[in-house]
């Protein structure tokens, strides 16, 4: 059935030009209504200081990208959609974008390059944003994982379980928040990525509530801790803002998963430059955090991805995360 539906709007598309049509049949298929990021559809917590506003403002950003995404099939007017958006959430939307992207080549069997010709061209400044919305497709489309991730990135790809990791904690946080377990599709060293992005949510959830963040963890089994501390410090430095009196206390909240609420926060400084959208707040965050600004924070992660082995009984992955860490470890036993 969605192949016929399919089939006929990009008949129109390509017989009369009207792409406008054909976007408004996608977004009637797979629109995300903005109401389901806020607050109040997703009954989350804390929001005090302006926090609610800031993060309900992410979600619509990621909306936004997301829909036009479906709307427009041209690369050119897609992307002056996105370029359109301010600095802050331009990599939200991009983000929304590529998972736009990403399910209709799950759905669109007779082209299935979309997300490839993305991160080839436009979509490559936003390579983290777009390989973590990969993982929200994911999660809402039947498929083992691994294939979706085998044509990736061997080293990025693992960021697919991030994006379902956050995309389950964001929707379906009650599930989870009380150790809840893995989904049955997420097996061995995924679990361990897929906790990284449930600490990205949890940003989200608590409402950047340090107390909250604090608490909700310490109901994980403790294996499972540094990666959710992990998640939060990108969460925390990519979709701020918070006080420096906020970022101190959440220094403390995490105790002796530091260096993982560091590394969290230097992959978000990563991101952000790499995009070329790394705001004031980017910076301070990362002084508070990693102990150096955000520019020296993304290049620590270029750096510890020199030599990385092509063959190891761990992931490469993760070992560039152990080695950020280590390095990160240092600074905060100075800062102690």
């Amino acid at each position: 059935m969605l192949g016929i539906v399919f089939g006929k709007c990009d008949n129109v598309a390509r017989s009369t030009k009207q792409k406008p049509l054909v976007g408004t049949i996608l977004k009637l298929m797979f629109g995300i209504s903005e109401v389901e990021t806020t607050f109040a559809r997703r009954a989350f917590r804390g929001g005090e200081n302006g926090a609610r506003e800031r993060i309900e403002q992410v979600g619509a950003a990621f909306v936004s990208g997301y829909h036009a995404a479906l709307e427009n099939a041209e690369e050119a007017v897609l992307v002056s959609k996105l370029e359109a958006m301010d600095t802050n959430h331009r990599g939200f939307a991009y983000e929304g974008a590529a998972m736009a992207i990403a399910i209709l080549d799950r759905v669109t069997p007779w082209r299935r390059d979309r997300v490839q010709r993305f991160l080839a061209g436009p979509g490559d400044p936003h390579t983290y944003m777009v390989h973590v919305a990969i993982g929200w497709a994911a999660a809402r489309l039947p498929g083992r994982i691994e294939k979706q991730m085998a044509p990736l990135d061997p080293l990025l790809r693992w960021l697919v379980l991030d994006g379902y990791g956050f995309h389950e904690g964001f929707f379906h946080w009650p599930k989870y928040i009380h150790n809840g377990p893995h989904p049955r599709r997420v097996t061995g060293y995924a679990a361990r990525v897929f906790d990284q992005g449930l600490g990205r949510s949890l940003w989200f959830v608590e409402g950047a509530n340090i107390d909250g963040l604090s608490g909700t963890i310490a109901g994980f089994a403790e294996a499972r801790r540094a990666d959710l501390w992990s998640g939060v410090g990108l969460a925390s430095v990519y979709a701020g803002e918070v006080s420096d009196t906020e970022l101190n206390s959440l220094i403390e909240a995490s105790g002796k998963f530091q260096p993982h609420l560091a590394q969290g926060a230097s992959f978000a400084a990563k991101a952000r430059h790499r995009a070329g959208n790394p705001t004031p707040y980017t910076d301070r965050a990362c002084r508070a955090l990693c102990g150096m600004s955000s520019a020296d924070a993304a290049a620590l992660t270029d750096a510890a991805l020199e030599n990385l082995p092509a063959i190891s009984t761990e992931p490469a992955y993760e070992i560039w995360r152990q080695r950020i860490q280590k390095k990160l470890s240092h600074g905060k036993e100075l800062k102690r």
